[in-house]
């Protein structure tokens, strides 16, 4: 599966508000998409708990994963953004 590694921009990690906006652009893509920390087990990035489970703090690397490759570029974009300064 494509994969792209990408630095997390906001300034709070990938909480609540960044995972909640994230999980729903995945949900309206409708392919499926996967977020890694490095060593860790991908989670489903459809889901804005997953994603909170990861823990993901700003400057963290994840690894956002897609056989779309619009969906890939478009997540791995929204987790690179300050989500929480729009």
């Amino acid at each position: 599966m494509p994969s792209k590694t990408v630095t997390v921009g906001s300034a709070v990690g990938l909480h609540a508000r960044p995972a909640a906006l994230i999980a729903e652009a995945v949900a309206k893509s409708g392919a499926s998409v996967t977020l890694a920390t490095p060593g860790g087990n991908p989670v489903d990035a459809g889901s804005p708990l997953m994603i909170m489970t990861l823990g993901a703090k700003k400057g963290t690397d994840v690894e956002v994963s897609s056989d779309d490759e619009a969906a890939l570029a478009q997540i791995a974009e929204m987790v690179e953004r300050d989500l929480d300064a729009e």
